[in-house]
């Protein structure tokens, strides 16, 4: 009785959700087609929460006892074909092959599957939710999703029809659908698959980690010791190409055990959806109040954040160029899944690698996706081969990939090898990397290529003490141009800013640095500065997560600006011989420095004061790289007098308008519409 009330229920949730009239309609599909059918696959959306109210134990069952639940709905929808005369040829009920489609699970702590803790639960076969990155993926290979088999003994009644129908169960191996060691029930003879029936299906293999296994992946430690572990997802059929490397999800599914080499937990999944991340509602009120207070300039706010930040790293006032350009790419990240173009490359020049390497380190934790790339890893995707025997490819991430939608900090370039850095520089042209699989190693008949988006920002440094360059001989070089011959030309220009940071300059004072340095030894955790507790870690956090969300447009005062300096810029580092020394991308960079700028002031439009900071950003960098020009950058043309109280923001603001006239006379001079422009440009 229960059985028969709990097919009732489910007759009566089809017809209410709309599944009946999709069954029906597929079951018009199944009986047009002129093609013989020894299994009928169904796939039937389920909403828990409207099963549990119409009928309690048939929502336990769909929840707890998933295949006893698939048996029910297979038994009503052959009753349906059979009453309704929906498909001629079916015969037996074990010919219809239901597939439970979840749409959610109770936001309850028992349907949680938490893959940082262990023992995970594998036998208990019902649904759990997890959540994670995809760390690795397959290529797509082919399942036997059922079969037809026959006794092989002539004479016995079950050598006809359609009475042995081996379907894919969530957990079961190819081995459980097709084996030859099947006996007969009625003659104990031995079984054999019709061949001509088998139905195959498109199969994937993917790894995740928890969310929070990404912390081994940033670079710190808080002396709290932590286990992670990548657990295997089944991917089947419509679910197949639905993850990405690199993204996170919701994955609904059952856990079951695998017996390969070694016994492995993996998850058979059921349904998928992407993880976007939360909008913070806003900041904290200390910098609430430091905007209001700020609010007279365009460039004040972001003055002062530079000069506090990282205070735990260096003192404040100290590398304030090299902060802001931190800062200005740390808000062009993402957490929403969404292509992610306006990159911002940073590769400093240094003779402190200590330092800087703190201080990139304790700015990537600031952001969800901030990975450090060990030596040891990869930064670009490698193949392997899938330990699960499925003759797959597994692709695995590397470092550029998990870090989407964030920074891939990679270290010293000089630690990468010459095909790695050329591969590098490839990447950061063209934002793609592509992955090449020869058939023949992995046993397929044709070789395969896939290309991947690379959507991150590169930090790198570059040790200029190094004894190698000590040694080296020094090139000549033109009024204000840096010594780059040891790191290959192309290289350079790829990254979007090249950034000097020398701690004997006056930007950056030696001895406060080493009395800092000093103190954080003697009390490591200690908050040396009055910006330190005012000013904390998690306030820096809220700060990056709410600008990071802001749209941005360009006024128009803006765009012109933009255009200005870059056709100018353009026309002025261009010869007869070696054409124009500006890229393409030069002009994307200028953009997405002037959006960082607005972005950082917490600001919905891009104003010409935002530009300007581009602009000497953006040709302090140029400077570094070829050498001065007519629109000559001091090199602490953004943060030319130390900022100590008041009286000195205002200084530096008369400064920086006085080179926003000096832009402006640069592009009316040499921008378009002036006499020394050809038609062409």
């Amino acid at each position: 009785m229960s059985n028969l009330k709990m097919k009732e229920a489910a007759l009566i949730y089809l017809d209410r959700s709309g599944g009946l009239q999709k069954f029906i309609d597929d079951c018009k599909y199944y009986n047009d087609s002129k093609q013989s059918y020894a299994v009928y696959r169904f796939k039937i959306l389920i909403n828990p929460s409207d099963v549990v109210e119409l009928d309690a134990e048939l929502g336990n069952h769909i929840l707890h006892q998933p295949l006893k639940a698939a048996e029910v709905f297979q038994s009503v929808c052959f009753i349906a074909v059979k009453t309704l005369s929906l498909i001629g040829q079916l015969q037996t009920e074990t010919q219809i092959n239901i597939v439970l489609k979840l749409t959610h699970l109770p936001p309850l702590p028992s349907y949680g599957l938490d893959l940082c803790e262990f023992p995970l639960d594998y036998t208990s076969q019902r649904f759990y939710m997890m959540q994670g990155i995809v760390i690795a993926m397959t290529t797509v290979t082919k399942y036997t999703q059922g079969a037809r088999f026959l006794c092989s003994d002539e004479a016995c009644p079950l050598s006809k029809g359609f009475q042995y129908i081996r379907v894919h169960v969530p957990g079961a191996t190819e081995s459980a659908t097709i084996r030859n060691d099947f006996l007969c029930n009625l003659c104990a003879s031995s079984l054999q698959e019709d061949r001509k029936f088998r139905v195959l299906g498109d199969k994937q293999i993917v790894e995740i980690i928890a969310t929070k296994g990404l912390h081994a992946f940033q670079g710190h430690s808080n002396n709290q010791p932590f286990r992670f572990q990548s657990v295997t997802i089944f991917l089947r059929d419509e679910s197949v190409n639905k993850m990405n490397i690199g993204n996170e999800y919701k994955i609904i599914g059952i856990p079951t055990c695998v017996k390969t080499s070694q016994t492995a937990v993996c998850i058979e999944a059921n349904s998928i959806t992407f993880c976007n991340s939360k909008v913070p509602s806003g900041i904290s009120d200390n910098f609430r109040c430091l905007l209001s207070l700020t609010s007279s300039s365009c460039w004040k706010f972001t003055a002062i954040l530079a000069n506090i930040f990282a205070s735990q790293i260096t003192p404040p006032g100290t590398y304030n160029l090299l902060k802001l350009c931190l800062l200005m790419s740390l808000v062009q990240t993402t957490d929403r899944n969404k292509e992610l173009e306006d990159c911002l490359d940073i590769l400093i020049i240094t003779s402190d690698i200590l330092l800087i390497d703190r201080l990139l380190n304790f700015s990537i934790n600031l952001v969800p996706r901030g990975i450090r790339h060990l030596v040891s890893a990869e930064i670009f995707p490698t193949l392997s081969r899938n330990k699960y025997g499925t003759g797959a490819v597994s692709i695995q991430a590397g470092s550029a990939l998990l870090a989407k939608g964030g920074i891939c900090f990679i270290g010293d370039l000089a630690s990468h090898k010459k095909d790695k850095l050329e591969q590098l520089q490839s990447v950061l042209e063209s934002r793609n990397i592509t992955v090449y699989i020869p058939g023949k190693k992995f046993g397929e008949d044709t070789d395969q290529q896939m290309t991947f988006p690379v959507q991150c920002s590169f930090w790198s440094f570059v040790d200029m003490d190094s004894s190698s360059r000590r040694n080296a001989q020094k090139i000549n070089t033109l009024i204000g141009q840096m010594d780059c011959s040891l790191i290959p030309a192309n290289l350079v220009e790829a990254f979007g800013l090249l950034i000097n940071c020398n701690e004997s300059s006056p930007c950056h004072p030696f001895l406060s640095t080493v009395q800092h340095t000093l103190k954080k030894a003697i009390n490591p955790e200690g908050l040396l500065y009055a910006a330190s507790r005012q000013f904390t870690t998690e306030d820096f956090e809220k700060l990056l997560a709410f600008a990071k969300n802001l749209n941005v447009e360009f006024s128009l005062e803006a765009e012109r600006m933009t255009h200005g300096y870059y056709l100018a810029s353009r026309r002025i580092r261009t010869d007869s011989i070696c054409g124009s020394k500006l890229s393409a991308s030069a002009l994307k960079y200028l953009v997405f420095l002037s959006e960082a700028h607005a972005r950082l002031n917490l600001r919905n439009k891009v104003l010409k004061e935002d530009v300007l900071i581009a602009a000497l950003l953006f040709e302090t960098s140029l400077t570094l790289k070829y050498g001065a020009t007519a629109f000559c950058v001091a090199p602490n043309a953004v943060f030319p007098f130390e900022l100590y109280n008041e009286e000195y923001l205002e200084q530096r603001d008369l400064y920086l308008t006085q080179c926003q006239q000096q832009l402006e006379q640069f592009i009316a001079t040499y921008g378009p519409g002036t006499t020394i422009f050809s038609s062409d440009e």
